[in-house]
């Protein structure tokens, strides 16, 4: 690390002293012992501007303490709505990379994020963020014996239809979440199964993106198996990568535990039944409101709503000339 980037941690540390109580115990659970390494996102996140990084982290723990989110794992989903979640909100973790990184697949093209409400998918997502955080990176880290802060994510695009602009309300919230509260948290995007829809819409938007982010995200050819391999054993692949036809990675039609989406694989039993541990722990000590938690949304990055736009026009330029046309309300989803 450079002479200069050593001194801006410095500076940022600084800086750091002089937060409250209440942000300096949630900054000790954001960064579980490793606090320059924490401060390194941030300021990669910002271009390694001290003021702005600043400005970004306080923001970040500020919101945590507004949104209680130290105690969101203790706040579980009924069990119902979690399965329904679940099966419309495609996300799991299959492994880990021979680096020692989580893989999490995401099933973009089929989610349909359409079973409950929206905060409920929000909660959801806060708590897989904070889980692999707070359990999963430090259990790597003290396994491999060397700080681990990042996951691999393997986007499957199966699916992906013109019809996925009803849920770009609730992408951008959570993708907002992510890039102002947990930056820098991803090592690799590895994007799989590419229908013609998401092609066409890449070649605007990769442009768009930062420079950063660009370097970080692999569109793979096909199911993108034979690259992933290179990345992580066979065990640890996402069940879409696993046949060349991805079948496999239409969540209704495999329920079985390779499936990673799936409320019965491993990682998700083990996630929820933690969220039930500490819900029994914090209840002993004080009762919890059930279906209390509703966090703010912050504002999006100019960057990321312009990037919102674009991907908008893009899908209803690419509905005009393939002849579709969108319901009256195709856009504008119901808030919860």
């Amino acid at each position: 690390m450079g002479i200069g980037n050593q001194e801006a941690i410095n500076q940022l540390q600084s800086l750091m002293e002089n937060v409250d109580e209440q942000q300096k115990n949630t900054f000790k659970n954001m960064h579980q012992g490793y606090p320059a390494e924490t401060l390194v996102r941030f300021l990669k996140a910002r271009d390694w501007n001290v003021a702005k990084a600043h400005k970004m982290l306080v923001d970040c723990l500020q919101w945590r303490v507004e949104n209680e989110i130290d105690k969101v794992l203790s706040k579980p989903i009924p069990a119902d709505l979690y399965r329904e979640v679940r099966d419309s909100q495609l996300i799991g973790m299959s492994g880990y990379s021979k680096e020692g990184l989580p893989v999490i697949g995401i099933g973009v093209g089929l989610s349909t994020l359409d079973k409950a409400s929206d905060k409920y998918y929000i909660q959801s997502h806060i708590q897989m963020n904070e889980y692999r955080d707070r359990v999963m990176l430090p259990t790597a880290t003290k396994k491999h014996g060397r700080y681990i802060g990042t996951c691999v994510k393997v986007l499957d695009m199966t699916g992906l239809k013109f019809s996925a602009l009803n849920q770009l309300r609730i992408l951008t919230a959570i993708s907002t979440i992510d890039d102002l509260n947990y930056p820098e948290k991803t090592d690799t995007y590895y994007i799989v199964n590419v229908p013609y829809v998401f092609s066409a819409c890449w070649k605007v938007v990769k442009p768009l993106l930062q420079e950063r982010t660009r370097r970080r995200v692999q569109v793979l050819k096909g199911c993108g198996k034979e690259e992933l391999l290179k990345v992580m054993d066979y065990a640890s692949l996402p069940h879409f990568c696993r046949k060349e036809d991805s079948r496999s990675s239409r969540h209704h039609a495999a329920v079985n535990t390779e499936n990673s989406f799936s409320f019965n694989h491993v990682f998700h039993q083990q996630l929820y039944n933690y969220i039930k541990q500490q819900a029994t722990i914090m209840e002993s000590k004080s009762p919890i409101r059930q279906g209390s938690f509703y966090v703010d949304i912050p504002e999006p990055d100019p960057d990321d709503a312009k990037l919102a736009k674009t991907i908008e026009t893009e899908f209803h330029k690419l509905e005009i000339q393939n002849g579709f046309t969108n319901s009256p309300n195709g856009v504008a989803a119901n808030g919860h």
